[in-house]
């Protein structure tokens, strides 16, 4: 795909950017380029290919999921203003 003066131009001013005219000519340029480099990535053929979340081959080390603190839920509703059902009530603020 090509970009062309008029297009890039329609863009800056949807992004509020003033460009000058040396600018907007480079900017054509590029983001043709860019385009063409997205379309050639996906012209690609990953059918076979799965899918990764991180580039690398790393296993993130995890801290096992055990409770630090004790549960303290009941003392701190008994001195909040109002509870229900194990619940904090507030005030509504949106009518």
């Amino acid at each position: 795909m090509s970009l062309d003066r008029a297009d890039v131009e329609k863009i800056a001013h949807l992004a509020r950017l003033a460009l000058s005219e040396s600018e907007t000519e480079r900017y054509a340029l590029d983001l043709s380029n860019i385009l063409g480099l997205v379309e050639a990535m996906g012209a690609v053929d990953t059918a076979g290919v799965t899918p990764m979340a991180h580039p690398l081959h790393m296993a993130q080390r995890l801290r096992a999921d055990e409770p630090t603190e004790p549960d303290q839920r009941a003392l701190f509703q008994s001195i909040a203003p109002l509870t229900e059902e194990g619940l904090y009530l507030v005030p509504r603020v949106i009518e």
